[in-house]
Parts: C-alpha cells; structure tokens; sequence
C-alpha cells in the first residue's frame, strides 16, 4: 500500500539526526520531498522512495490539508 504524506505532517524518522532529534516536518511534496528538522531547523531533500523507507511514524498528520487534497 502506498504511503500518503501531507504538507504539514510531522514524521520520526528511523535514524536520528545529528542535533538528536528524530522529528521532521513535511515542507513539500513531490517526487523528492523537502523535511524539515524539528530540533535544530535543517532543512533537507530526499527522493519518495527513500523518503518512505526512512519514514517509522506519522505522528501528526496535517488534517488542514489532507481535506483539502481529497475534495
């Protein structure tokens, strides 16, 4: 099944970032997508694919968004 993502949505990640924190949120879409680290504000851009193999956890899930997307 494939994985939905939305703008918004904040993830942990598998392996923690550098700064110690294991949170990202979600700041664009596409075939790469662009995350943004809750601890310390880095921002980096990853392809889907690897993206959703890094993904353990949606643990907030933009609900703004995702209503407007379905509609």
């Amino acid at each position: 099944m494939k994985k939905v993502f939305y703008i918004g949505d904040v993830v942990e990640m598998k392996k923690g970032h550098p700064c110690g924190s294991n949170n990202w949120e979600v700041i664009r879409l596409g075939a790469d997508i662009k995350i943004k680290c809750l601890g310390c504000g880095r921002i980096v851009m990853l392809p889907r694919n690897k993206f959703e193999k890094s993904v353990k956890k949606v643990i907030k899930q933009n609900v703004e968004n995702s209503s407007d997307l379905t509609n």
